[in-house]
């Protein structure tokens, strides 16, 4: 039911001035520029359901990527409260990977797959790779299967086919064969109808580019898009977006230049800085008033990333009340860091504050033993929040092998996984 005339939808009720502005800027590039806590996935999902209330799009119209399959639930149960059920006509929306391969799953024999292909894991991807290695004769000890695996993963992350990687880089991996082994490591996936997590995209490309009227297709059906962390894409993540969007260049990109910690894993941040530069007469929108953190924390904050000198800039702000001012505390090791902690956590206890307003965050898991060890000498309850993914443990992994060795009794990763699992004696 629709409001009635000039009054505003209830979605857009409570919204600050510069989200409503980022819902409503509808036509045209996009970049919502949003700080943390400052209510970004509200103005994002707030903008899908505006597009699809106002009619300006269909649901299959619509393109959205997220970074996690989380962050897909979540944004389409917040869409679903603000406009009922035609959010399930949302087929577009989900991660990088899984808008890719429904994409490769359409035109999989454009490069030579078929639309069942499997797709591979981490820990098959390294075994692949030392497949390959042992295959080419050379030593696992000195040319491991893991460092093959990182190598091919970060050159389909610049969006590098084997074709296109250049001649000096294939002397970062066993003395110039590197590029050979990617061809072979690329050879093999064919003929195992499979795909790893990087081909979901570079196939992409390589089918947008070898057939024009398939890329134009898309490039007609996305009417408008959406991409959240935006300063975690990659090259060909890129590349992906800058070629679907090229028709209508009605696409919003949120993401926050300051929050790109990613670049290990092939993250490329000037794809936000240069935004303006890929999309000329793009909006910058910037989200700033923070609800989420006091005046103490987004000072200290602020002061830190201010030496940052390739951001675009912004200023955060809050109505909260000060709050304690930030501590910093210079510690000979973890395990003296997880005892001042539990001292820390024993006193706020002793003020009557209950344990579940406690948390402690750490930078890597193997920090949190000193911690769990500490908590257990003093008697404090505590849960780990995290730890693996469903579909990565040990236990699921081997059943998921199992199952593809039903379909295709030809999967030899899946056999080499499982051969031994339960334990039969096996291979001496």
């Amino acid at each position: 039911m629709r409001p009635a005339a000039g009054a505003d939808p209830a979605y857009l009720e409570g919204l600050n001035a510069e989200q409503r502005e980022a819902v409503e800027a509808t036509e045209g590039p996009v970049l919502m520029l949003a700080g943390a806590g400052t209510g970004k996935t509200r103005a994002l999902t707030t903008r899908l359901a505006h597009l699809l209330f106002t009619g300006r799009a269909q649901p299959w119209q619509l393109l959205a990527v997220t970074f996690t399959n989380k962050a897909a639930r979540e944004m389409k149960e917040r869409i679903g409260a603000l406009i009922g059920e035609r959010v399930e006509g949302l087929q577009w929306l989900g991660t990088f990977h899984s808008i890719g391969a429904q994409i490769l799953r359409r035109h999989a024999e454009i490069v030579g797959l078929k639309s069942s292909f499997t797709i591979l894991d981490a820990d098959d991807q390294v075994r692949l790779a030392k497949q390959v290695i042992e295959a080419a004769g050379l030593d696992e000890k000195r040319w491991s299967g893991r460092g093959l695996a990182s190598h091919i993963d970060g050159w389909k992350n610049r969006g590098l086919t084997p074709d296109k990687v250049p001649a000096n880089e294939a002397w970062h991996f066993a003395e110039g064969k590197g590029v050979a082994l990617y061809s072979a490591y690329q050879a093999r996936l064919t003929t195992l109808n499979a795909a790893d997590f990087g081909d979901l995209l570079i196939h992409n490309l390589t089918i947008f580019q070898r057939h024009p009227d398939i890329l134009a297709s898309y490039q007609d059906k996305f009417r408008y898009m959406l991409v959240d962390e935006y300063q975690d894409t990659n090259v060909a993540q890129y590349l992906w977006l800058r070629l679907l969007a090229q028709k209508h260049k009605n696409i919003c990109c949120v993401g926050d230049d300051d929050q790109s910690i990613y670049g290990w894993r092939g993250a490329e941040v000037e794809n936000i800085l240069n935004f303006e530069k890929d999309f000329p007469g793009a909006r910058v929108i910037r989200l700033e008033r923070n609800y989420r953190s006091t005046p103490a924390i987004l000072a200290a904050a602020s002061t830190l990333i201010a030496a940052n000198k390739t951001r675009l800039g912004k200023t955060l702000w809050t109505e909260a009340s000060a709050g304690e001012q930030v501590k910093v505390r210079g510690l000979w090791d973890g395990d003296e860091e997880a005892r001042l902690i539990g001292d820390d956590i024993e006193a706020e206890q002793s003020k009557g504050r209950p344990l579940s307003d406690l948390a402690v965050l750490v930078r890597a898991s193997f920090q949190m033993r000193a911690f769990e060890e500490r908590f257990n000498t003093l008697g404090l309850p505590y849960r780990v929040v995290g730890g693996p993914r469903f579909y990565e443990r040990e236990e699921v992994r081997d059943a998921v092998s199992y199952l593809r060795l039903v379909r295709s009794a030809d999967d030899d990763l899946a056999f080499d996984r499982i051969a031994n699992k339960p334990a039969r004696k096996l291979g001496g």
